[in-house]
């Protein structure tokens, strides 16, 4: 069942995704990578650094398990008193939040970006300004997708982003033809875009969870829960949002650009994490907690649901880190390169890709592991793990960022690589310290290692021919290139990975062929 589901998440994240990639393409088109680029991409991230730690990542940790075992035991009038207890508590506290970000924006922005000048710091906090109203409604948005989350509705809440997407795109296409225009109509329409984003969700949560309305938190059932994992959930599932941030952080120490490229290779590299990563966990999070029985029959339960999802994560992700290092080049030209974004800067982007590529795959094993600990309402053992990461992230990005081009002799700006190799290394230690803990509590279980050295192997090969092939199409525009390099690596491990019998690759075959003959 969480197979199927999984597959409707990734069709809603692909949707969104999408619709980010061409809204990412305009700004790029507009900005290049110079210093308005790196205002607005900055802007953005100092509010949204807000949305992502209290929004889907926390309420999905500690709402959904809660929420979802109250459906599971028939208890709607319960769950429908929680979701109203919470939606007014968090109402509560992002409001506050939002107020004292607008009157400390001065203040965050000039100690995290010291080196700009007085111009740019002062664009870039009116700038966060205009959209710190938005990340209230983001966090709105978050608490919806958690209650279709728990009634199996994937679709409608991971596609939402689609429309927040559009409007921006829209308000940059009507901006007037100045670069101060664009960015703060780009801030005004994710605003927009941020309301509307709440109102397609809100019918169908209504259609599906009945009457949920605010309501006193205390006495309901399911809040005291909620609360004591909210804040550790915070932390543990908000570790890549505060590495992000921290990265941000040190990046402002760059040359002019990084944080802008940064952001770009960001978007791609989100991309697996979320089509795949987010999908596969977001899925498994309300079946692991619907799991009933004894410890024992629990654990037994949750290691058969991590040992299948676990080999649907690697079949999809190890191909897609092997893309972002041997061929992120080429995607970072077909989707960015326009305007005022040349391909030295999708160079740029690809470097940066390529130091992403390393930790990849631990971050969406990372993401699947913290959410069996959370169907269990342990919030304690990833609290642990990502405090260990935001640590690393921080001490190893300063060494890879600011003195590891030094050493290399490369330029300054190269540091940028240094940074996401940092984050990499760091989502590797989280995810080894979260399955040593999870193998203690539920048992070993499988991470198969003849199977994972066959999904390198044929990533590899498919590595081989897509970089034999942007060599015979080196000449051709960047969007044709990419028609034929991508298929190249995507058909070639298709291929490989069938004739090494990877169970995932005969499934995708099969569902491609099925769908292709019920066409005729």
């Amino acid at each position: 069942m969480s197979g199927r589901h999984s597959y409707l998440v990734a069709a809603g994240i692909l949707l969104s995704r999408m619709a980010g990639l061409v809204r990412q393409r305009v700004l790029a088109h507009y900005l290049g990578l110079g210093d308005f680029a790196d205002a607005l991409f900055a802007a953005f991230r100092i509010p949204n650094f807000i949305q992502n730690l209290f929004g889907e990542g926390a309420l999905s940790a500690s709402f959904i398990p809660s929420y979802a075992r109250l459906l599971g035991e028939e208890r709607e009038e319960d769950a429908r008193r929680l979701a109203g207890a919470i939606l007014a508590l968090l109402t509560l506290i992002v409001a506050v939040i939002v107020g004292l970000g607008l009157l400390g924006t001065p203040w965050i922005v000039r100690t995290l970006e010291p080196t700009w000048s007085v111009e740019q710091q002062e664009r870039t906090i009116r700038l966060v300004r205009i959209l710190f109203p938005g990340v209230g409604l983001l966090v709105i948005s978050a608490w919806c997708l958690g209650v279709l989350n728990s009634h199996r509705r994937f679709l409608v809440s991971y596609a939402s982003p689609v429309i927040w997407n559009v409007t921006i795109i829209a308000a940059v296409m009507l901006a007037p033809a100045r670069l101060e225009a664009v960015v703060t109509w780009t801030a005004w329409g994710a605003v927009l875009g941020s309301l509307l984003q709440v109102a397609v969700q809100w019918p169908v949560v209504r259609r599906v969870a009945g009457d949920i309305r605010f309501r006193a938190w205390r006495g309901v059932a399911g809040v005291g829960t909620v609360a004591r994992t909210f804040v550790p959930a915070v932390i543990s599932r908000g570790a890549a949002q505060i590495s992000s941030f921290v990265d941000l952080a040190i990046a402002g120490l760059l040359p002019a650009g990084a944080i802008a490229a940064m952001t770009n290779a960001q978007v791609l590299y989100t991309l697996p994490v979320s089509l795949f990563g987010m999908a596969i966990s977001a899925a498994e999070l309300p079946e692991m907690a619907r799991e009933r029985g004894d410890r024992d029959t629990v654990a037994a339960a949750l290691r058969i649901r991590l040992d299948a999802a676990t080999q649907r994560l690697a079949f999809y992700i190890v191909p897609s880190a092997m893309a972002m290092f041997a061929i992120g080049g080429v995607l970072a030209a077909a989707i960015y390169q326009t305007g005022e974004f040349d391909a030295a800067d999708a160079r740029y982007v690809w470097l940066i890709l390529a130091g992403s590529a390393f930790g990849l795959l631990a971050a969406t094993l990372g993401r699947l592991y913290s959410s069996a600990f959370y169907a269990v309402h342990d919030a304690v053992t990833p609290l642990r793990a990502g405090l260990l990461r935001i640590a690393l992230t921080a001490g190893l990005g300063l060494v890879g960022a600011l003195l590891l081009p030094g050493w290399l002799g490369v330029p300054a700006s190269w540091g940028a690589a240094g940074l996401t190799l940092s984050a990499g290394i760091a989502g590797w230690v989280e995810f080894l310290v979260l399955r040593r803990a999870l193998c203690r509590r539920l048992g070993r279980f499988a991470l198969p290692f003849i199977e994972l050295t066959k999904l390198w192997g044929a990533a590899l090969v498919a590595a081989a021919v897509a970089t034999g092939m942007r060599l015979l199409t080196v000449d051709f525009g960047p969007i044709w290139q990419a028609l034929a390099v991508v298929p190249a690596f995507g058909l070639t491990y298709v291929a490989v990975t069938w004739l090494l019998d990877i169970p995932e690759s005969a499934v995708l075959a099969g569902r491609v062929l099925g769908r292709l003959r019920s066409r005729r």
